[in-house]
């Protein structure tokens, strides 16, 4: 299971405990912020897209939605959502429980949208649809391995 995958990532940091598994659903946005009692927007989504034969996962806030002009000046590509199956061959978790953490590939690459930065701390899944983890926006950006804050999001309409 992949929850277990990111609590062994997270036991190297003495963390595994921070991991939470909840009886309730956190497999999407909405589902996540009533099992953990927060607004929407502090649920921090992993968005999973393909750049030619790789992929980028871009971590955002819950309210927000890719902005395709933006995505394509940052990467130089439109914004092309991975399929499920591409999503846990690249990753190693399943739609529902994509998160940053655990990921053994190397040819995936992890941003932090700027639209996280509201928030003093953001709950991301943990690879599984009933995990989280509840981290800053700093160990957010250490924990994932990220390359770099981007800006590809806006406010949903």
């Amino acid at each position: 299971m992949a929850v277990d995958k990111v609590k062994a990532y997270f036991k190297q940091y003495g963390m595994e405990e921070q991991v939470k598994e909840l009886t309730a659903s956190t497999a999407t946005v909405e589902l996540a912020a009533e099992a953990v009692g927060v607004i929407p927007a502090r649920i921090a989504k992993t968005l999973s897209f393909k750049r030619y034969d790789e992929c980028v996962l871009v971590v955002a806030a819950g309210d927000t939605k890719i902005d395709n002009r933006k995505f394509k000046e940052a990467f130089g590509v439109k914004a092309k959502m991975l399929s499920p199956d591409e999503v846990l061959e690249f990753t190693g978790h399943a739609v529902g429980g994509v998160c940053p953490f655990g990921i053994e590939n190397p040819d995936v690459e992890v941003y932090l949208d700027d639209s996280l930065k509201r928030f003093d701390t953001v709950f991301p899944a943990a690879g599984s649809s009933n995990s989280m983890i509840e981290l800053s926006c700093d160990d957010l950006f250490q924990y994932s391995g990220a390359l770099s804050w981007v800006d590809v999001c806006r406010l949903k309409e």
